[in-house]
């Protein structure tokens, strides 16, 4: 897995990657990919300057269902950076029942070191699973003793005489033959028993005032290692299964966690992107009730806790501490009812590049249907394709979808781009229902004739589409 600078990804090749999955949006991609080359521009520059040069964070402003969340999430799986999605209004300032918003950071942290083992255990698997194979083979041919004759791997076969050799030599000539069998896959289907390291700890969460959580995963930590003494369960399985679990137990072993945890915080610390969806949530609308009590009270308090983090400050993990400066914040939100001027002046501050990404149109939602690697028609003839039925989309069809997702957004709410989802819900609800019993091979043609069969009805009656759509 490659990180943000050993990748080296240009502008134009980020917007390219990410165009093949979100359709439309140029602005929003374009803005995206400068801030992610940015991170690597800062991490070759010179260490003068380097600590000065700080991230401008984005403020995505647009409708739902229009790929905000999407071309975050695809440009985290490019970067190959630690990657954290969080909805603001899970949060609450400090004081009321939820969650700190220095969370994000601590939660930000753990899948940095997720991360950063799971490449060691790539880097050392060969070995690992070197080590597991000698397991595998110690359970199913237990070695013994050797004599003081040692066993010469190397000698000709034809010399070997059983009567003459000693039970270590019969032993190990015994090892290599299963040892064969086993890298030519002969033996997956066998069970054996082994012993794996127990990992059910006790689960214990403490909410509360600020760092109130933080000691709960302290906590959680002390009464698992209570009971570790190298707690070990057996389990039957067959080889195949076995292998996994005991490579990666191996591995596990292998692997500097010391090192592994600071590479993470260096990281998280450098490369990491925090993406905050739904901070139109917490902006609190000028025509509003002017923050009279009720549910409204904690959204300023909110923004005043998220300041400190955006802007640059030391968040205290259980792996040591986490400086800000220099982590991608993304922001994210419709802003229907209020406005980014909402936000309080520090926090709009601090999100400089303000892309508004447009509502998505019928020639849009042509195109979603059948340019992007996971656009949903591909989706619906892959899962019938499961069951031994070929399913062909003619142009026509998916222009009349097209045609239906726009109207039903234009005269009922506009979703975007989820309202396919909806409609080819409806459209293959029948065909998935006969599939297999009635319907178990063929062919079947979606043209505008089916289309319209299916969706009859549905965008005329209006109030029924509110409930069906």
């Amino acid at each position: 897995m490659l990180t943000i600078q050993e990748k080296n990804l240009t502008p134009q090749q980020i917007v390219a990657e990410l165009d093949k999955y979100i359709v439309g949006q140029k602005s929003a991609k374009r803005s995206v990919s400068i801030a992610l080359r940015n991170r690597w521009r800062r991490l070759n520059s010179d260490e003068e300057i380097r600590d000065e040069i700080v991230p401008n964070n984005i403020l995505l402003i647009g409708p739902t269902g229009v790929g905000k969340t999407e071309i975050a999430r695809r440009l985290a799986k490019l970067a190959h950076a630690p990657f954290m999605k969080v909805e603001a209004s899970k949060f609450t300032e400090v004081g009321y029942v939820g969650r700190d918003v220095e969370s994000m950071i601590r939660d930000l942290t753990d899948v940095a070191i997720s991360m950063v083992k799971q490449e060691m255990q790539d880097r050392v698997k060969e070995k690992a699973e070197h080590k597991a194979e000698e397991r595998i083979l110690d359970i199913l041919i237990p070695p013994v003793k050797k004599s003081g004759v040692g066993f010469n791997s190397s000698s000709n076969s034809n010399d070997f005489d059983p009567e003459k050799a000693s039970d270590s030599e019969l032993n190990e000539r015994t090892r290599e033959r299963f040892r064969e069998k086993l890298r030519n896959g002969e033996l997956e289907d066998r069970e054996i028993e082994i012993e794996v390291n127990s990992s059910k700890n006790p689960m214990m969460k403490v909410f509360g005032p600020q760092g109130m959580e933080e000691m709960g995963i302290n906590l959680q930590d002390m009464l698992g290692n209570l009971g570790k003494g190298n707690k070990k369960t057996k389990r039957k399985l067959p080889i195949k299964e076995a292998r996994e679990i005991l490579t990666e137990e191996e591995a596990e072993k292998m692997i500097d966690h010391e090192s592994a945890v600071q590479e993470a915080l260096e990281r998280v610390q450098k490369q990491g992107i925090v993406f905050i969806d739904e901070i139109d949530k917490i902006a609190e609308s000028s025509t509003g009730s002017g923050g009279k009590g009720g549910p409204d009270v904690s959204r300023q308090g909110v923004q005043r806790d998220l300041l400190p983090i955006v802007e640059g400050s030391a968040v205290s993990t259980k792996h040591g501490i986490v400086k800000t400066d220099h982590i991608l914040f993304i922001g994210s939100g419709a802003f229907h009812v209020s406005k980014p001027s909402d936000l309080i002046p520090e926090l709009q501050g601090r999100f400089p590049i303000r892309v508004e990404l447009n509502s998505l149109t019928e020639d849009d939602f042509v195109d979603i249907l059948s340019k992007p690697k996971n656009a949903l028609t591909k989706q619906y003839i892959a899962m019938l394709d499961t069951e031994g039925v070929e399913i062909e989309f003619k142009d026509e069809a998916i222009q009349e979808i097209a045609r239906i997702a726009a109207e039903v957004n234009a005269s009922v709410e506009n979703i975007g781009a989820r309202r396919l989802h909806t409609i080819m819900s409806s459209l293959f609800d029948e065909l998935l229902f006969a599939v297999p019993d009635d319907i178990n091979s063929g062919k079947i043609t979606i043209d505008r004739a089916y289309v319209d069969k299916q969706l009859a009805g549905i965008v005329k009656d209006k109030d029924l589409s509110h409930y069906i759509l």
